[in-house]
C-alpha cells in the first residue's frame, strides 16, 4: 500500500519460505488435473509438435550411430589398414555431426514458435477474461497484482513452454536410444551404468517439489512489488509521496520488499543445487567405474572386451550423461512451472457474473426509454475485514449502499436527476443502466427490453457514461477521442470538440490534436479533462446519457463551462444525472430523491420545493454553502 509500512498479505497465506516458521503446504491432489490442463494448451499445435518429435527422434538416432562408427574405426579400419573404409567411417562421423546440428536448429525453431504461440494464447485469454470481469472485481483488486499475473507469471513460463516439450522428447529419445545401443554393446556394463538411476529420479522429484513451493512465494512477492510500483510511481502516487514527505519512507519500504525477493530468488536458484551437482559428479565418474568393471571381469576369467567396444561403450555412457541430467532438470522445471500455471488458471477460472445471453437481442435504433421495475440491488458483502485480501490479491471492501424496490420510468428524450445524501445509492442506480452491475431483483429495461437480454455491443452503443473521474490514455488528444469511434474523421473529432467547448483550447496547444495528454491526462485541468470526456461521448452519439456527478469535483467557474458542454450533449437524449450539487437539476423533467436506497420523493424542482421535504432541505444546504451567490445557479435554487 502507498505509504504503508509493508504490503499486506492474505490472512490465510502460509509463512514466507524465508521465515523461520515456514512449513510446506500439503500436496495438491488436483495436480494431475493441472498437468492435463497444461498439456491441453499445446493441443492446437500438435501437428508442429509431431514434426518436432520426428526431428528429435531422427537426431537422437543419428547421434547414437557415432560410437558404432568409432568402434569400427578402432577395431577394423585402423588395425587392418583399410584406408578406404577409414575414409568412409570418418566421413560418416562428420555427416552425423552435421545432421544432428541441422535437426537441432529446426526443432528449436519450431518448438520456440509453438511455445510463444502458447504464451500468446495465455496472455490473450487472461486479458479477455479480465475484460469480462464485473466492476466489483477491479474495485477490490490492486492493478499491480493484475499486471503481475500477465507479465511476471506468464513471462516466467517462457522457458517451460518454449523448450520443455522439445527438451523432454529430445532427452527421452536420446536416453532410450543410448540405452538400447549400450545393451547392444554389452548388457553387463549397461546394468552397472544404470544402477543408480532410480536414486537420481527420486532426488530430482524432491528438488522439484521444493522449487515449486519457493516459486509460488516468489511470484506472490513479485506481485506485491508490482502493486507497490504501480501505486507509488504513478503521477498521483508521486504527488502524494512528495507532498506528504514520504519519498524516503516509500524507498525504504520498496527496499525491504526487494530484499525479500532477493532471498527468494537465491533460494529458488540454489534449491537442490548440491543434490543435482552430486548426480553430475557421479555420472561423470562412471567411465572410471566402467573401466574398473571391465578389468574386474577380465581378472576373473570373463569374456574379453575389444578396445573399440570399450571406448564406444564409454562414449555412449558419456553421451547418456547430458540427456539424463537434462531430463531430470526438465522434470524439476515442470514441477516448478506448475505453480506459475496455477496462478494463471486462478484468473482463468474466475466466475464471470455479467455475461451475454446465448441469444442476445440487438437493438438497431434504440429510442432511449429507461425503466427501473421494482429494482433491488445489494453488493456482495465480503466475509472478511477491509484489511484482508482474497487469494487473487483482491482487497475486500465494506459493503456499499443497497437499492430497494426502485420503480421508475424515464421516457425517451427526457431528463432525470437523482439526488440524495452520500451513500444513498445514486451512483449504484446509474451503474445498473450500462450493466456495470446486474440487479439482484427486478429488472432494468431499455425500450422495453431487459438490459441483461441485450448484446454487449448494442448496450454500449445505446448508453454513454460521463463520470466524475475522467480517464484518459497516455496518447494524443485525437487518439483519446477516437477511442469512442475508431473510424471517426478529423472533421467529426473537431465537431465533437467544438460541441464540448474544448476545441479552442486544443487548437492552442503546440501540437494541436496530436498533443500527448500525459498519464491519466495530468497535462490537462479537471475541467478540460471533463470536456474531453464529453467530446468523446458526443462522438459516440448514444441515445441514453448517464452523468455520474460529472461536475462535482470542479470549481464553480469551471463547472459552468462544463455544464454548458453537458447541456449541448444532453439535447435530445435520455439523460440520467447523478447530482451532488443541485445546481444542475432545476430544469430536469423529473427529480428523484434517494434515501437509504429507496425513493423518498419524486417530482419537478418546483413541486419538490413546495413539498418542503428532503429535497427542499438539500437545496437549503446548498444555498447555505454559497450564501453570497458564489455558485452560478445558487440564487435560482430556492425559488420555484
Amino acid at each position: 500500500m502507498l505509504g504503508g509500512t509493508r504490503i499486506r498479505t492474505p490472512a490465510k497465506e502460509p509463512m514466507r519460505p524465508d521465515g523461520p516458521e515456514w512449513t510446506p503446504p500439503p500436496r495438491d491432489p488436483a495436480q494431475p488435473a493441472q498437468v492435463r490442463r497444461i498439456l491441453a494448451l499445446f493441443r492446437p499445435y500438435r501437428g508442429r509438435l509431431a514434426t518436432v518429435g520426428l526431428l528429435v527422434a531422427a537426431s537422437s538416432l543419428v547421434s547414437v550411430a557415432s560410437p558404432f562408427l568409432l568402434r569400427a574405426v578402432l577395431d577394423v579400419a585402423i588395425p587392418q589398414g583399410r584406408t578406404g573404409l577409414l575414409t568412409l567411417l570418418a566421413a560418416g562421423m562428420i555427416v552425423t555431426a552435421v545432421l544432428t546440428s541441422v535437426f537441432g536448429v529446426l526443432q528449436t525453431l519450431i518448438s520456440t514458435t509453438v511455445g510463444q504461440r502458447v504464451m500468446h494464447d495465455l496472455r490473450t485469454a487472461v486479458y479477455a477474461k479480465l475484460q469480462r470481469m464485473p466492476l466489483a472485481f477491479f474495485t477490490r483488486t490492486r492493478t499491480g497484482e493484475v499486471q503481475s499475473r500477465i507479465a511476471n507469471d506468464i513471462g516466467g513460463m517462457q522457458a517451460t513452454v518454449t523448450s520443455t516439450a522439445t527438451s523432454l522428447v529430445s532427452n527421452l529419445t536420446s536416453v532410450v536410444a543410448t540405452v538400447v545401443a549400450m545393451l547392444a554393446l554389452d548388457w553387463r556394463l549397461t546394468l552397472v551404468s544404470l544402477l543408480l538411476l532410480p536414486l537420481f529420479v527420486w532426488i530430482s522429484r524432491r528438488v522439484g517439489n521444493e522449487r515449486k513451493r519457493i516459486t509460488t512465494a516468489r511470484q506472490k512477492q513479485m506481485a506485491a512489488m508490482s502493486a507497490m510500483v504501480t501505486e507509488s510511481l504513478s503521477v498521483s502516487g508521486i504527488l502524494l509521496g512528495r507532498t506528504m514527505g514520504r519519498a524516503d519512507s516509500l524507498t525504504a519500504n520498496f527496499a525491504t520488499e526487494s530484499e525479500r525477493l532477493v532471498g527468494l530468488e537465491v533460494r529458488a536458484n540454489m534449491a537442490g543445487r548440491w543434490r543435482m551437482a552430486t548426480i553430475g559428479i557421479v555420472m561423470a565418474a562412471m567411465p572410471a567405474v566402467i573401466y574398473w568393471s571391465a578389468g574386474f571381469v577380465l581378472q576373473f576369467g570373463g569374456p574379453a572386451f575389444s578396445i573399440g567396444t570399450l571406448v564406444a561403450f564409454v562414449t555412449l555412457q558419456q553421451g547418456l550423461l547430458r540427456p539424463t541430467v537434462s531430463l531430470l532438470s526438465t522434470g524439476v522445471q515442470m514441477q516448478t512451472s506448475v505453480a506459475l500455471f496455477q496462478r494463471i488458471f486462478e484468473y482463468l477460472d474466475l466466475p464471470v457474473a455479467i455475461t451475454e445471453p446465448a441469444h442476445p437481442v440487438r437493438l438497431a435504433e434504440p429510442r432511449g426509454e429507461i425503466r427501473f421495475e421494482h429494482v433491488t440491488f445489494a453488493y456482495d458483502s465480503p466475509e472478511t475485514e477491509t484489511e484482508t485480501e482474497t487469494e487473487t490479491g483482491a482487497v475486500a471492501a465494506p459493503a456499499p449502499a443497497t437499492l430497494r424496490d426502485i420503480d421508475l420510468t424515464v421516457p425517451a428524450g427526457t431528463s432525470l436527476a437523482v439526488v440524495g445524501a452520500t451513500g444513498s445509492g445514486k451512483s449504484t442506480l446509474s451503474y445498473l443502466v450500462p450493466r456495470l452491475y446486474d440487479v439482484t431483483d427486478g429488472r432494468v429495461a431499455l425500450d422495453g427490453t431487459d438490459v441483461r437480454d441485450l448484446d454487449f455491443d448494442s448496450l454500449a452503443r445505446a448508453v454513454g457514461v460521463v463520470s466524475q473521474e475522467t480517464y484518459l490514455f497516455h496518447a494524443s488528444v485525437a487518439d483519446n477521442l477516437r477511442f469512442a469511434k475508431p473510424d471517426a474523421t478529423d472533421e467529426e473529432i473537431e465537431r465533437a470538440a467544438r460541441a464540448a467547448q474544448i476545441h479552442d483550447h486544443i487548437a492552442g496547444l503546440p501540437e494541436g490534436y496530436d498533443t500527448l495528454v500525459g498519464e491519466r491526462g495530468h497535462r490537462f485541468s479537471g475541467g478540460e479533462k471533463q470536456r474531453l470526456a464529453i467530446a468523446r461521448t458526443i462522438l459516440r452519439d448514444p441515445p441514453v446519457l448517464v452523468l455520474d456527478e460529472a461536475t462535482s469535483a470542479l470549481d464553480t467557474r469551471t463547472e459552468l463551462a462544463v455544464q454548458q458542454a453537458i447541456d449541448a450533449l444532453s439535447k435530445g437524449r435520455t439523460t440520467i444525472t447523478i447530482a451532488h450539487r443541485l445546481s444542475t437539476v432545476r430544469d430536469a423533467d423529473q427529480i428523484v430523491v434517494l434515501d437509504a436506497g429507496r425513493i423518498a420523493e419524486r417530482g419537478t424542482h418546483g413541486e419538490l420545493l413546495a413539498l418542503g421535504g428532503r429535497y427542499a432541505a438539500l437545496v437549503k444546504r446548498d444555498a447555505h454553502l454559497a450564501p453570497n451567490g458564489d455558485h452560478p445557479l445558487s440564487a435560482d435554487l430556492t425559488h420555484g
